[in-house]
């Protein structure tokens, strides 16, 4: 099984190179994550956005805190099941943080979307959550991807030791930069501590560094606006082993629209 996992998706210079990347590259994949939180303007998803994007063949939509901004998205939640919120967000909130599906062969696969609490708003643990849930899940399919959109690496290296063998594969989100340290854990389990961001490489982690950078400078607010330019594709390239869901690859995507032969 082969797996794309497109990194947090920023504004409409994401989009713009997520379509492009998935024009090209699309068929070569079994099945298709992206985290699309920041799609709307850099804050928060829209209903029409998530339909564009389920639209180009994506086949779910993960998320993060930033998945509550636009209050529009609440009805959506509820009744999709291919775009996800934390799992491990208090009962009573709109929609769910897990699917399964299945993939292009017809194999089943779940998705599951945690957030951390290290440096993040208080929530239910994601490690207490996330074992109830994979027992669960295990009994219907044994291709698990969590995408743990977290701040602490730590926190997400211990999410991954946990769960390793138990699921095909953790992946980090939410700080937008990418780190250098995809492996294969001991048992099996896929990892990287941040699949970075798809959006504009001019700015500050897809922001304007000019709307960005007074902020540090006096602590006082500030409107960020989103930055163009340079656009790059985060993500990975993973393949699962179909019988056992064990993780045998997973590599880094960085590549900007011009290595990608589209010119902007």
């Amino acid at each position: 099984m082969k797996v794309l996992v497109v990194g947090d998706v920023v504004g409409n210079p994401g989009r713009k190179t997520l379509k492009a990347y998935l024009d090209k590259y699309k068929s070569n994949y079994d099945f298709i994550i992206v985290n699309g939180e920041n799609a709307a303007a850099g804050f928060g998803i829209t209903a029409k956005l998530c339909d564009e994007i389920l639209d180009w063949g994506v086949n779910v939509i993960t998320s993060g805190n930033h998945i509550w901004d636009k209050k529009e998205i609440y009805d959506y939640l509820d009744r999709s099941n291919r775009v996800l919120r934390p799992h491990n967000y208090p009962n009573g909130v709109p929609g769910t943080g897990y699917t399964i599906l299945k993939d292009k062969k017809g194999n089943k696969i779940a998705v599951v979307s945690l957030q951390g609490r290290v440096f993040m708003p208080p929530i239910d643990c994601p490690f207490t959550v996330a074992n109830k849930l994979i027992a669960e899940i295990r009994k219907e399919c044994k291709h698990i991807i969590i995408d743990f959109h977290a701040e602490a690496t730590s926190e997400k290296l211990a999410l991954a030791n946990y769960l390793d063998g138990k699921v095909s594969v953790v992946y980090g989100t939410h700080t937008h930069v990418q780190t250098a340290d995809n492996k294969i854990l001991l048992e099996g389990t896929g990892y990287i501590s941040d699949v970075g961001m798809t959006g504009s490489d001019n700015g500050i982690i897809g922001m304007n560094k000019e709307s960005i950078i007074p902020k540090f400078l006096t602590a006082l607010p500030q409107k960020f606006e989103i930055a163009e330019g340079k656009e790059r594709i985060n993500g990975l390239d993973i393949e699962l082993d179909d019988e056992t869901g064990e993780c045998i690859k997973i590599e880094r995507i960085n590549l900007s629209l011009i290595e990608l032969g589209i010119f902007n």
